[in-house]
């Protein structure tokens, strides 16, 4: 059985930093290009990072440079970087699939105070 399981989200102040991770199970995380996704109140999902098998990244212009996905294959665990946040980064924040190929879970919240 598929499992994403989001987490380290929180309540920050503007400039402030998170390390949101995404634990998975049930696939053969390291074949996978893997994604966060965001999705803010009233505002549709977002794709914020992406990072390929071979580690290779790609990020939305909104991030770059303040955010850094990596992955861990030994623990089919992929990371979330983010610095300088501001409260636009406010979101519930979303792993999975690239290609989007599996349930979505439960998401952490990302708050950004000002």
């Amino acid at each position: 059985q598929v499992q994403l399981v989001e987490s380290g989200g929180g309540l920050v102040q503007a400039g402030g930093s998170l390390r949101l991770s995404c634990e998975a199970s049930g696939i053969i995380f390291k074949v996978i290009t893997m994604a966060w996704f965001r999705q803010a109140p009233g505002k549709q999902r977002e794709l914020v990072a992406t990072i390929g098998a071979g580690a290779t990244t790609n990020y939305a212009d909104s991030v770059k440079g303040r955010f850094t996905i990596t992955r861990d294959n030994a623990k089919n665990t992929m990371y979330l970087q983010m610095n300088n946040l501001n409260p636009e980064d406010t979101a519930v924040y979303y792993c999975n699939a690239r290609d989007l190929r599996f349930s979505w879970g439960q998401g952490t919240q990302v708050t950004v105070s000002s």
